[in-house]
Order: structure tokens, then C-alpha cells, then sequence
């Protein structure tokens, strides 16, 4: 969807195809975006954590969600389907018994993955910083337990 808009008494902008011009102009911004979609699945709390989890190898879904503690098993067929459909993740079955199925970064995921992972680890950096403020500001926080497989991602 392409929008145009003057932001602020702003100059019109130039169509240049960068991130910034593209909210001014509103396509992410508006309602009816289809991008927001996408973005509701990549950015979600289990889109992301599955993405960084993929982005290592290829996984069954048990071994997905040992690796993603806390998600339950609703969660992570959805939004593996999520991401399926949006074409970032492959789903492979294995026609034998016990069926076996294996979930994989598609050349699109993994870009996605790349991107979400600066954003994981600038949080995972600014960390000691962001609950300090969380501190000074008087918000409750709540501890959490080293992850394991935090190393091998």
C-alpha cells in the first residue's frame, strides 16, 4: 500500500525505498498494511525466539520446544505455521512411523533471523542498563534463570 504524506511541514518525501520514508509514507503505519501482519509474527515473543532458534540448525519440533522454554505446544504450532505462511520457515514431513517432521530457515527466514538477532542481542547487552532504569523508575521486575542454550544459539 503506498501513502503518501507531508509529516510535520515537512518537504514532501523523496520515494526512496528506505524504512524511515516508508513509515512517514504510512504503509506500516496504516491499519489495513498487510506488513503489520508480518510483523505481528516475526516480532512476536515466540516468532523471535523460534527464528534465533532456527537460525542455528535445522529441528524437530520437540527439540524446538525444549530449546524455547516456556512455550507451550498451541504456541509453537502456531506461530511455526505463522512464519510457514509468511514463507520464512520450511516444514518438512518425513513419511514414516512415527511421523517425523523438521522445521528449517528458509533464505527469507534467515534474513529475518539476522535482523531479529541484532535486536536480541542489543537487549541481551543493554540488559544491565534497562534494569537499572526499570529500578529507577520504581517498575517490578522479574528475575530470570540463566538459559542453557543460550550458548549455542
Amino acid at each position: 500500500m503506498k501513502v503518501s504524506a507531508k509529516i510535520d511541514n515537512q518537504q514532501p518525501l523523496k520515494d526512496t525505498p528506505t524504512l524511515l520514508n516508508k513509515m512517514r509514507r504510512g504503509e506500516l503505519l496504516v491499519e489495513a498494511c498487510p506488513s503489520r501482519e508480518v510483523l505481528k509474527h516475526v516480532t512476536s515473543r515466540w516468532g523471535v525466539l523460534v527464528l534465533l532458534v532456527l537460525e542455528t540448525r535445522v529441528h524437530r519440533f520437540s527439540e524446538l520446544r525444549r530449546a524455547i522454554g516456556g512455550v507451550s505446544e498451541r504456541m509453537l504450532a502456531q506461530t511455526l505455521q505463522w512464519l510457514e505462511s509468511d514463507g520464512l520457515v520450511d516444514r518438512t514431513a518425513f513419511e514414516v512411523v512415527p511421523p517425523h517432521v523438521e522445521y528449517s530457515l528458509t533464505p527469507l527466514g534467515r534474513e529475518a533471523a539476522e535482523k531479529v538477532r541484532g535486536l536480541a542481542d542489543w537487549i541481551e547487552i543493554s540488559l544491565p542498563r534497562i534494569l537499572q532504569a526499570q529500578d529507577s523508575r520504581g517498575q517490578k521486575r522479574t528475575t530470570m534463570a540463566p538459559n542453557p542454550m543460550r550458548s549455542s544459539l
